[in-house]
């Protein structure tokens, strides 16, 4: 379900989300949307957690090339990836799109799948060396 290993860098919430959103955006996806886990949970039910933001991020190739094999696949996208401060930094994580290919049963999606594994991993990868 998460691409393995998550990447853990040292520096705040607020430094990393631009470098994820460049590292993303360097492999062809955008930010659809970015959820303040945190602002939400703390307004809806006054749960106080640490800062987490999801980034809905899209490759509109990849997507256009999945909807195409599946309109259902929908449901599936965009990729989510989690950037959540810990005691020692901010790790990053990143749904594993092969999930797209086993939930759907559809053998079309796997080659897809593996491409936009490929280039999250490069995108996580890259966060690294910075």
């Amino acid at each position: 379900m998460i691409l393995e290993p998550a990447v853990v860098l040292d520096m705040s919430l607020d430094e990393a989300l631009p470098k994820v959103k460049a590292a993303l955006a360097e492999r062809g996806f955008g930010t659809l949307t970015e959820i303040d886990v945190r602002a939400t949970l703390q307004a809806k039910i006054g749960k106080e957690i640490e800062p987490y933001v999801i980034i809905g991020a899209c490759n509109p190739n990849l997507a256009g090339r999945a909807l195409d094999v599946q309109r259902q696949i929908g449901a599936l996208l965009p990729c989510n990836v989690v950037v959540r401060q810990v005691e020692d930094g901010v790790v990053v994580e990143a749904m594993d799109p092969a999930m797209m290919s086993q939930v759907t049963g559809e053998e079309a999606i796997v080659p897809i799948a593996e491409e936009a594994e490929s280039l999250l991993r490069a995108a996580l990868e890259s966060l690294k060396a910075d």
